[in-house]
C-alpha cells in the first residue's frame, strides 16, 4: 500500500486585515488579506509573505523572483506565468487556482497543496520537494525534470507529456492519474506505483511489442 502524503497545513489566524503590495514594508507582508485585484507588473524579489491569503487575485506580468512563502493562501487565483523561479514554499495551498505556465524552478517546496489547479507548463525543475501533493490538477506538459521528490503524491491528476527526466519516481503513486506518455528515466523507475494498463504504456514506451494486441490487424 503506497504511503499517504502527511500535509502541515498554513497557519493563519482567523482575523486579517486587508492590505495591498503597495502596503509593506522591506518587501515584507504578513498577517494579512488580498482580494478581488489585479497585481500587474510587479518584480519584487526576495519578497517575504508570512500568514497571507490571496484570494481572488490575478498576477499579471509579475516576477517574485526567491519569494519566501510560509503559511499563505492562494484561493481562485490566476497566477499563470509567474516567475516564482528559486522559491521557498512552506506550509502553503493553491486552491482552484490557474497556474498555466508558473515557473517554480529550482525552488524548496515543503508541505504544501495543489489542489484542482490548471498547472499546464508549469515548471518545477530542480526542486527539492518534501510532503506534497496535486490533488486534481491538470498538470499536462509540466516540467518536473531533476527533481527531488520525498512524500509526493499525484491524486486523480492529468499529466500527460510531463516531464521527469532525472527525477527518482520510487514511492510515487501515479495509478489514479491519466496520461498516455510521459518522459522518464529508465533507472529512476524503480518503487513507482502504476495500474497494469499503465504499465503497458510504459513497456510500449521502452519499445517492446506487447503479445496479444492488435492480432485481428496482424491476421489481415
Amino acid at each position: 500500500m503506497t504511503r499517504k502524503t502527511k500535509i502541515i497545513r498554513p497557519k493563519i489566524p482567523k482575523a486579517l486585515n486587508s492590505a495591498s503590495l503597495n502596503s509593506m514594508e522591506d518587501n515584507t507582508i504578513s498577517m494579512a488579506k488580498i482580494e478581488d485585484t489585479e497585481i500587474y507588473g510587479e518584480e519584487i524579489h526576495k519578497l517575504r509573505a508570512s500568514q497571507v491569503i490571496f484570494r481572488n487575485v490575478q498576477f499579471t506580468e509579475v516576477s517574485f523572483r526567491g519569494i519566501e512563502l510560509t503559511d499563505v493562501i492562494f484561493e481562485k487565483c490566476d497566477l499563470s506565468n509567474a516567475d516564482f523561479t528559486e522559491a521557498l514554499i512552506h506550509r502553503t495551498e493553491f486552491l482552484d487556482s490557474k497556474l498555466i505556465g508558473f515557473n517554480a524552478a529550482d525552488s524548496t517546496v515543503r508541505n504544501v497543496l495543489f489542489s484542482n489547479c490548471m498547472a499546464r507548463y508549469g515548471s518545477f525543475g530542480y526542486s527539492d520537494m518534501k510532503n506534497v501533493m496535486f490533488k486534481g490538477c491538470q498538470l499536462n506538459q509540466a516540467e518536473f525534470y531533476e527533481a527531488n521528490f520525498k512524500n509526493l503524491s499525484f491524486l486523480k491528476c492529468g499529466i500527460n507529456d510531463v516531464n521527469f527526466t532525472g527525477t527518482s519516481l520510487e514511492e510515487v503513486d501515479l495509478s489514479t492519474c491519466e496520461f498516455e506518455r510521459l518522459h522518464v528515466s529508465l533507472d529512476k523507475l524503480t518503487g513507482c506505483t502504476v495500474t497494469a494498463e499503465q504499465a503497458v504504456g510504459f513497456a510500449k514506451a521502452l519499445g517492446l511489442k506487447i503479445n496479444g494486441e492488435n492480432h485481428g490487424e496482424d491476421m489481415a
